[in-house]
């Protein structure tokens, strides 16, 4: 299984009317980091050729991130079979090793132009390993 990281400080800006990290930002974060894995391993022919769509978020929300934490993403794909994939991002207060979120995202592959799902080909199922 191949883990992709990254890190981020919070900021004012991820903060909501509680002043923490606000559930839609983890939401960004987790679509974002999947974004990121997904150019760094792939070539511009494989990212032309296939266009991944969300079918389904599972969020946990464990603790709180507040303004100036430092914090760990961390991402990987778990099962990849037929037109979908599950993505799991696991974001930890990088300071305490806590974990924060834990997210399970249901993704699906579709064909660009027609905008339908399509089998995942053998050159995507083996970069995730």
């Amino acid at each position: 299984m191949q883990v992709f990281e990254q890190f981020r400080t919070v900021s004012v800006d991820d903060i909501d009317h509680l002043n923490h990290v606000n559930n839609i930002r983890y939401l960004e974060w987790i679509q974002a980091i999947a974004r990121l894995h997904w150019t760094s391993i792939t070539t511009d022919q494989q990212r032309q050729s296939n266009v991944w769509v969300v079918l389904r978020h599972e969020i946990d929300y464990k603790a709180s991130a507040y303004v100036g934490e430092n914090i760990h993403l961390k991402t990987y794909v778990t099962e990849c079979m037929g037109v979908t994939s599950i993505r799991i991002v696991e974001i930890y207060n990088a300071d305490t090793q806590k974990l924060l979120v834990k997210s399970q995202t249901k993704w699906c592959l579709t064909d660009p132009e027609s905008k339908r799902p399509k089998r995942i080909p053998e050159d995507i199922l083996t970069i995730f390993d």
